[in-house]
């Protein structure tokens, strides 16, 4: 006879944000230093939203 299992309810994670808006918005150029990485952020960018050769946890069997 199997035996029964046993599960305990999940801890609850309460809001892990602070409420309002950024006193400076972000500004992600600044993480780009050099043109190839400007050129490569762009050119995946592209091609995360352009391309039908996609990779890894996106591809899918049947295209959408």
């Amino acid at each position: 006879m199997p035996k029964e299992i046993v599960r305990e309810d999940p801890k609850m994670i309460g809001e892990t944000f602070e409420p309002g808006k950024p006193t400076e918005p972000y500004d992600w150029r600044k993480k780009l230093q050099s043109r190839d990485e400007i050129l490569k952020y762009i050119q995946t960018g592209l091609r995360y939203w352009y391309s039908s050769d996609w990779y890894g946890s996106e591809k899918r069997k049947t295209p959408a």
